[in-house]
C-alpha cells in the first residue's frame, strides 16, 4: 500500500467513526448524569436556599441512587444527605416539559422552577417559558408519564 492510500484510508476511517460517533443517540438511565454527576455539578439545595442555580463543588459531595450530585457548601450537602427527597429534582433530573410530553430531554440547570416544595428543570430558558403557561396541567401529564418515561434509554439534546 502506498504512503498516500495509507493515509487516505486512515483519514476515511476516522470520518467513518466521527459520524458514528455525532449520529448515534445519547442513552441514559432513570437518572441525568453525565459522567456519574448530577444536575451537571449544579447544587440542589442551593436552588432552595438561594433561588439560583449555584455550581457545586469537588470538595462536597454525596451519593444518592448511584450518582454523585455536588454542593457550593458543607452545610448544603449535610442537609442533603439528611432529606435527599426533598432536594433531587423531579423526573430524574430530565426536563419537566420533555417529560410531560412523553420523552426524556437533557437540561439547562439555570432553566428551573420551584413548584410546591419540588424542583423542575428545563431544556433551556425558552422551554421553561413554555412550562410555565401551564404548570398544573404539565406536572400531571409529567407525573402520568415519568414511570413510562424513567425506562425509556434515548435522551432528546
Amino acid at each position: 500500500m502506498t504512503f498516500r492510500r495509507l493515509i487516505l484510508s486512515r483519514s476515511l476511517k476516522l470520518a467513518f467513526a466521527l459520524v458514528l460517533a455525532t449520529a448515534a443517540p445519547a442513552f441514559a438511565g432513570p437518572i441525568n448524569e453525565v459522567g456519574g454527576i448530577a444536575i451537571k455539578g449544579y447544587d440542589p439545595v442551593a436552588y432552595f436556599t438561594d433561588n439560583a442555580a449555584v455550581r457545586g463543588s469537588d470538595a462536597f459531595t454525596a451519593q444518592h441512587e448511584g450518582v454523585t450530585y455536588r454542593f457550593a457548601t458543607a452545610a448544603n450537602r449535610d442537609a442533603f444527605v439528611a432529606n435527599p427527597a426533598r432536594y433531587v429534582p423531579q423526573y430524574g433530573g430530565f426536563c419537566a416539559y420533555g417529560t410531560a410530553e412523553g420523552y426524556k430531554a437533557v437540561i439547562d440547570p439555570q432553566a428551573f422552577s420551584i413548584v410546591d416544595g419540588k424542583l423542575y428543570l428545563n431544556y433551556n430558558n425558552d422551554i421553561r417559558a413554555k412550562w410555565q403557561k401551564d404548570v398544573p396541567g404539565y406536572i400531571i401529564r409529567g407525573d402520568k408519564n415519568w414511570p413510562a418515561v424513567s425506562r425509556t434509554t434515548k435522551v432528546h439534546r
